[in-house]
């Protein structure tokens, strides 16, 4: 289970969702019991029947910014993306990002994003491919995305009909996210309030995604891959809520592969849940126990992917793999807009 091949499975191009289903708690959910890999078959509108009192939902409550901005070469016709990633600086006048086609842009290349002249200029790339890019002096980067940017939507959405608020969690908050935390795209204001309302309690936490989520692996041993890191922030009251829910005998679940990694690394890093800023770079893949959470809800990830890995750390490899084959003959839709999985005890 360490050769990346064995995290490969075939999926069909059409069950890869292109848009989400309306509503958000429409979606399909297939439900895995990791202790003896019995699978179910739910709407997720049914999933606050699968919680109990005393449970506690943790939910990444980061927000997607408008980070895809597209312009042309100066003094030339060639289109260019520009997909930032994170600010470099406290200033935020210079920006980590991902840059098509980076081949034509040399350090120094300036891409003209409006008729006003406004440009940034294109730096040194780093041994990933991933650029440095520059805004001008005076010029407040936050505005220019609002102004000129896009939702980031991952590549394989190739034509989708869905407005920018559907790759957006109802409950996100703090902007700095390159990709959504999907797993919570399924959820209405409406069920949280329901969850709630039963006797099961919700905290946030914040990671922000970064385009390293979904890099594929290059190794054939995947102990050999290098986990990229993302930065986050854990609140006291966060802490307080695992430990009560902890002490009280209610399960810690775990909204998504990005909540799972969060506090697997504050805990990895510290020994126990502390609150404040933290970077998130643990790798989670099979023979891996986690130490916080005993269930998680996620959706269904790319074949030879650290999310898939991570999955089937906590569910069984076996369990998972098998689930996932399931999910294909049941033909269930996968990634970004697709369905969701619950993995219990």
């Amino acid at each position: 289970m360490y050769n990346i091949d064995s995290y490969k499975y075939d999926l069909p191009q059409d069950l890869i969702a292109q848009n989400p289903v309306e509503p958000r708690d429409r979606s399909r959910l297939l439900t895995l019991d990791s202790r003896t890999g019995q699978l179910g078959h739910r709407i997720f509108r049914e999933f606050p029947k699968m919680l109990r009192k005393g449970d506690l939902l943790v939910l990444n409550d980061t927000r997607v910014f408008m980070a895809r901005l597209e312009g042309r070469k100066k003094n030339g016709t060639a289109r260019i993306e520009i997909l930032l990633l994170s600010p470099v600086d406290t200033a935020e006048k210079k920006w980590k990002a991902l840059v098509r086609p980076g081949r034509r842009l040399s350090p120094g290349s300036k891409v003209l994003l409006d008729a006003d002249g406004l440009c940034l200029e294109i730096q040194e790339a780093s041994d990933n491919g991933i650029r440095t890019v520059e805004f001008p002096e005076g010029i407040n980067a936050r505005e220019i995305m609002r102004r000129f940017g896009s939702v980031p939507l991952p590549p394989y959405i190739r034509s989708t009909v869905a407005p920018p608020s559907r790759y957006q969690t109802v409950y996100s908050q703090n902007e700095g996210s390159a990709a959504a935390p999907t797993a919570g795209l399924h959820f209405t204001k409406r069920l949280l309030d329901e969850i709630e309302a039963a006797g099961v309690r919700t905290t946030h936490l914040t990671l922000h995604v970064g385009i390293g989520t979904f890099r594929p692996v290059k190794v054939n041993d995947i102990r050999d891959h290098i986990m990229h890191e993302e930065s986050g922030f854990l609140s006291r009251e966060a802490v307080e809520a695992v430990d009560r829910a902890k002490s009280e005998g209610g399960r810690v679940i775990a909204v998504g592969t990005t909540t799972v990694r969060a506090l697997e690394s504050v805990f990895a890093d510290r020994g126990r849940l502390e609150p404040g800023p933290f970077t998130a770079n643990t790798f989670i893949y099979p023979g891996y126990s986690p130490r916080t959470i005993d269930a998680m809800l996620t959706n269904f990830h790319l074949p030879g992917s650290t999310l898939l890995m991570l999955v089937a750390a906590f569910g069984g490899y076996d369990n998972v793999m098998n689930a996932y084959r399931t999910a294909v003959l049941r033909r269930y839709r996968f990634f970004s807009f697709g369905d969701a999985m619950f993995i219990h005890q």
